[in-house]
């Protein structure tokens, strides 16, 4: 009993725990802090690799367009509904329909 009361009473162990507990939880970089911060950094890789394969992919396309006419036209007919003279063009929208 005697050598716990010791222990206790050192001033190198109370100075140590207290340090450490001030660290932990009073900081401003105590673990609830760190915490937030690295699921922010997580968040920012997943962003950052979603973005960097979508300017691969615009990247891409824009090549595509400058270098093959087929592709050019072919993106002019899907997304701005551009035809050829004496030519037809059907624009087909589907409906939804309501689930009840």
């Amino acid at each position: 009993m005697e050598r716990v009361l010791t222990v206790i009473k050192n001033k190198y162990i109370i100075a140590g725990i207290a340090f450490a507990i001030w660290m932990l939880f009073f900081d401003r970089h105590d673990i609830t802090t760190q915490y937030g911060y690295y699921t922010q950094l997580k968040g920012l890789k997943a962003e950052k690799a979603f973005y960097t394969t979508e300017i691969e992919r615009v990247n891409k396309t824009v090549y595509d367009l400058n270098t093959n006419p087929q592709e050019l036209q072919r993106m002019a007919r899907e997304k701005y509904k551009m035809k050829k003279e004496n030519e037809d063009v059907f624009v087909i929208i589907e409906q939804e329909e309501d689930k009840k």
